[in-house]
């Protein structure tokens, strides 16, 4: 369905750190870091898509995180969701709701949520 998610930051260097290890984590691969656009991208497998980046904004302004707005990637168990969101807290994100189940989506469904240092979630 999707081609691909980009997330705008406003330090790469500092996104870069952060969602190196978490896609690392969840096993996700990457597919092109270029430091001088800025922009990276991870890629799913085995498909070649959808991908998930992040960069500067194309539109050279600074980068404003939206209101809603969410990206939520799939883990292979309980155990990768808390290592993924204890990776996410140590390389500088900050928490939405701990590791747990969340019923209300329905009665399996278990997840975290945080913002990587933009703030984006």
């Amino acid at each position: 369905m999707f081609s691909h998610i980009f997330v705008g930051v406003s330090d790469f260097d500092r996104a870069l750190a952060f969602y190196n290890p978490l896609m690392s984590t969840l096993g996700i691969k990457a597919r092109f870091c270029e430091r001088e656009r800025p922009w990276a991208g991870w890629q799913s497998s085995p498909a070649p898509r959808p991908l998930f980046l992040i960069g500067t904004p194309h539109d050279q302004q600074p980068h404003e995180r939206g209101n809603g707005q969410m990206v939520a990637f799939l883990a292979e168990s309980r155990e990768v969701v808390d290592e993924a969101y204890a990776v996410a807290l140590a390389n500088g994100g900050t928490s939405e709701g701990a590791p747990g189940l969340r019923p209300e989506y329905h009665e399996h469904y278990y997840g975290a949520y945080f913002r990587d240092p933009d703030r984006n979630k």
